[in-house]
């Protein structure tokens, strides 16, 4: 094997790219090396132009086995990796989003990057991962504008110091603030995904600056190796339509472009126009690239826009740049079945989001090679083709959604209450009812009105917006507030920022040009800010603080707190008592945690009714104690009566009266109630009992009969002094 090694330092530990013949029919490959995590990135590119696609064919995979953490899958009959988890399909997301905007769109062969995780250790691959895509296609033939790097940053609450690649120690610690994956080049940056606890802007300003400076230490690295043994790149050349084709879209369409894409909300009139156009080409020009007639009339649309937007202000719809879209906001009022539920509008973006409630046993087991956690908040996202008025298949998800879905996820993390305080399993579905632009961010707001309706006590509520941009140049640009249609897929920028009145929680960035300035991304940050403030206000309008008590139809979950040792008596041989707890009482679950915490959940009192089997189980007795007991047990020299869930006492015969009784006879049968109190607990726990110290009369009352004095018996007399 022929290879070539190139090292440097970041964050302390030594970065190392290692090139070799491994894979030798791919364009270009890297393993790349940080710490004990190793990742192989490759690159290929298909020899011949794909006929008939009107789109540019780029595939990212993130590939995840179970050998890179020494482990095999755990399923009894599946043994090989099946479809990725959550979190492959969310570090894959992340490289297409940071290596997508660096082609140039017009190519049409197909491009796939496969990244595989071949060991993990203390260090995640997603970084990593990104800067050995940017390796693979750097030093092959395949045309792109890169390199371009990531990094990925962490603050703990109260310290100024910022972690240059935090481990998984010291992200899932206590203090953890903030996280953040941060890609970029010369300079800017083309990609941000961050998770926050309601961080100020200036915070995040000062994540941005320090992001860059260590991006380019990882540049400078990499222009390094591209230059030494890149390959030279293939020369796609880009199709033109001929003249005659552009002087027909001059004579036809331009004349109806300006009312087409500035007559309002969203897209129709430009796709209906776009239409027109492809129709009169296809009867005038057949033997021409419909693809390129397509791309000459979307870049059109896109000059358009942005001339306007940084010239005049003007958009679309007719809005001002910092402009919010009309709000309306609902908790609760669907239907008294549902636990909560949230209806959030901006302008014609609408979301229903629907929250249940379960207890720990709902919670959602996660074994990964990288995760391994029981997850006790969801929140699931769906874009039905309805939402934007077209048909389409239904059932099951896809990468968008899952992105769109973890984004709201980690935006409402930041205000969850704790365990202790709120003990619950929640899960939120966001469904998007009608789309025009940021239903992330509606699903936000829609996610916050359903755990005040539920009843969550969160921090405070969160809402999100989508911050676009119209760039000519660095110095000559616009920002613009909640953007919509046109703006989202023709704009540079798609900027989302989710927080509360005191900062952000979370904030994700997608762009289409090559990169963008830290001035204009913290510029963007606080039109955010200032737009989140106002949709907050209609939320609190609606709803000012979450309900003080969950629905009627919600499970009620109640803690106990035991003894270590007790546990095993809760639960008792094979499971025995704790499923003879759960069939008595009918609750939907008993979970006992380590430490003797546990959680009992059921509807119409039965949560109640275990808790006290479970209190009366592991109640330590104490001399002196009262009870009204049922008698279990008659003997001749006492009764066994019963205080609590499986727990008699002896009430001695010496224990029943005042006096002396020499049998007990018929007095007393099982199932009597009876008054009692704790005389002592010996030694060995075991109970014994008195009723004439606690009521003495009680004998009488039952039938005993005291003894009588003999009135010819002479009293003793007292001996006089």
């Amino acid at each position: 094997m022929q290879k070539k090694e190139y090292s440097m330092e970041i964050g302390g530990k030594t970065l190392t790219a290692e090139f070799s013949d491994l894979t030798e029919r791919a364009n270009g490959s890297v393993i790349l090396k940080y710490g004990k995590t190793v990742v192989l990135a490759t690159a290929v590119m298909s020899k011949h132009q794909k006929e008939g696609l009107d789109f540019f064919p780029l595939t990212v995979d993130y590939e995840e086995k179970y050998y890179a953490a020494g482990q095999i899958l755990g399923g009894r009959f599946m043994k090989r990796e099946g479809r990725p988890s959550d979190e492959a399909i969310l570090s894959g997301r992340v490289i297409d989003r940071t290596i997508r905007p660096l082609f140039e769109q017009h190519i049409r062969r197909e491009i796939q990057v496969v990244t595989t995780v071949l060991s993990i250790s203390e260090d995640d691959p997603d970084v990593l991962a990104v800067i050995a895509a940017s390796l693979a296609l750097g030093v092959s033939n395949i045309p792109w504008n890169g390199p371009v790097s990531a990094i990925r940053l962490g603050k703990h609450l109260n310290n100024e110091s910022i972690e240059i690649n935090p481990t998984y120690e010291f992200r899932d610690h206590a203090d953890a603030e903030l996280e953040t994956i941060i890609s970029g080049k010369d300079g800017d940056i083309n990609m941000v995904e961050i998770a926050t606890l309601e961080t100020n802007e200036d915070v995040i300003e000062k994540i941005f600056k320090k992001s860059v400076g260590e991006i380019e230490k990882i540049q400078e690295f990499q222009k390094k190796i591209i230059a030494e043994i890149g390959q030279e790149k293939v020369v796609i050349e880009k199709e033109e339509l001929s003249k005659e084709s552009t002087n027909l879209f001059k004579k036809e369409i331009t004349p109806k472009l300006d009312g087409a894409v500035f007559a309002g909300p969203g897209n129709d009139t430009i796709n209906d126009l776009r239409d027109q156009w492809l129709d009169l080409f296809k009867t005038n020009f057949a033997e021409e690239s419909k693809s390129v007639a397509l791309d000459y009339y979307e870049e059109t649309v896109n000059d358009l826009l942005h001339s306007e937007a940084v010239a005049k202000d003007r958009r679309a719809d007719n809005r001002k740049m910092d402009e919010v879209r009309n709000l309306y906001a609902q908790a609760g009022g669907l239907t008294d079945v549902l636990h909560g539920s949230g209806i959030f509008y901006r302008g014609g973006t609408h979301v229903l989001s629907v929250l249940t409630l379960g207890g720990p046993k709902d919670a959602q087991v996660i074994n990964g090679i990288e995760v391994k956690e029981d997850k006790s908040f969801m929140h699931h996202y769906n874009f039905p083709p309805y939402s934007v008025g077209e048909t389409g298949r239904m059932g099951g998800t896809n990468r968008r959604m899952i992105g769109h879905g973890n984004l709201a996820e980690r935006a409402l993390s930041g205000v969850l209450p704790q365990k202790a305080d709120f003990p619950y399993t929640i899960r939120i579905v966001s469904e998007s009812m009608a789309s025009n632009g940021s239903t992330s961010m509606a699903s936000v707001c829609a996610g916050t009105l359903s755990m005040m309706d539920a009843g969550v006590p969160i921090k405070a509520p969160v809402a999100g917006v989508a911050m676009g941009l119209m760039m000519e140049n660095k110095d000559s640009y616009k920002i613009l507030t909640d953007i919509q249609g046109p703006e989202d897929h023709h704009g540079d920028m798609d900027f989302k920022v989710a927080g509360t009145k005191n900062g952000v929680t979370a904030l994700q960035m997608d762009i289409k040009v090559g990169s963008i300035p830290v001035d204009i991304l913290v510029e963007a940050l606080e039109h955010a800010k200032k737009a989140r403030l106002k949709i907050l206000e209609v939320i609190e309008k609606e709803i000012p603080a979450p309900r003080k008590e969950i629905a009627l139809s919600a499970p009620k979950i109640l803690v106990a707190q035991v003894k270590e040792d007790q546990i095993g008596l809760i639960i008792g041989p094979g499971g025995k008592t704790i499923n003879g707890i759960k069939d008595k009482t009918g609750v939907e679950g008993i979970d006992i945690e380590d430490d003797g915490t546990v959680y009992i959940t059921g509807k119409n009192g039965s949560a109640e009714e275990a808790l006290t089997i479970i209190s009366d189980m592991t109640r330590e007795y104490k001399a002196g104690e009262k009870f009204e007991g049922k008698v279990a047990k008659v003997l001749d020299f006492g009764v066994f009566v019963n205080i609590g869930y499986n727990t008699d006492g002896l009430v001695h015969i010496s224990e029943i009266a005042p006096f002396r009784i020499n049998e007990i006879g018929d007095k007393f049968k099982e199932g009597d109630i009876v008054p009692v109190i704790i005389k002592e607990v010996d030694e060995k726990k075991r109970i014994n009992l008195s009723i004439k110290a606690i009521d003495p009369s009680f004998a009488e009352k039952k039938g005993f009969t005291p003894p009588t004095i003999s009135k010819e018996t002479p009293l003793k007399e007292k001996p006089t002094k």
